[in-house]
């Protein structure tokens, strides 16, 4: 039987990181995938401590490395990753990389899009505008990032019942939930159909 090569997966986060800790830990004994590097835009963001503390190449880059030259692209191509994975991460991603990873880049986002998604919603302005609007119902959304924001082609949704009682941040908790339930497993998946191919 063939030996297959272990799959690579690169995160890119901007903050805390308990979704790219979630990951980490969740393919750290898989013979298929890994998680191989974590990229941050703000140096101070806790999820770069996250992913070394965890044995994960942590990396910080500034806006003029990722928008205005090729820097980041090399490192990318060096790694060769077979999944790129945008965890809370705030910036739109740029041509060059979208072009050399096409359908390899990934994102999930606290909604059910194409509601509230776009410029500007995330974390908890989408919380609150769900709860101002009295939605019945939210979710998450784990989508291909194209070059606008939340526009990609739509792999997976999971939703939830919005209860009455419920407040920005008692749905943020049930949302955060959910990502770290199925976004682990979906990335998986996805990955694994890339295998089969």
């Amino acid at each position: 039987m063939r030996e297959t090569k272990q799959k690579k997966i690169v995160v890119f986060a901007s903050g805390s990181g308990t979704n790219t800790e979630n990951m980490i830990k969740y393919f750290q004994d898989s013979p298929e995938s890994r998680v191989v590097a974590v990229f941050s835009n703000r140096r101070s963001a806790g999820v770069l401590k996250k992913a070394y503390d965890l044995n994960v190449k942590a990396l910080h880059f500034d806006r003029d490395s990722f928008y205005h030259s090729n820097e980041l692209l090399y490192v990318l191509q060096d790694i060769e990753p077979d999944l790129i994975v945008l965890a809370g991460f705030l910036w739109i991603f740029p041509e060059n990389i979208l072009q050399r990873f096409p359908n390899k880049v990934v994102n999930i986002h606290p909604a059910l899009l194409p509601k509230y998604g776009g410029k500007g919603m995330y974390g908890d302005k989408v919380h609150k505008a769900i709860i101002q609007n009295k939605e019945k119902e939210s979710g998450i959304t784990i989508h291909y990032v194209n070059e606008r924001y939340d526009e990609g082609e739509i792999v997976f949704q999971k939703k939830i019942i919005i209860e009455e009682h419920d407040t920005p941040e008692s749905l943020a908790t049930k949302i955060h939930d959910l990502e770290y339930a199925h976004f682990p497993k979906v990335i998986e998946e996805l990955l694994q159909e890339k295998i089969s191919e």
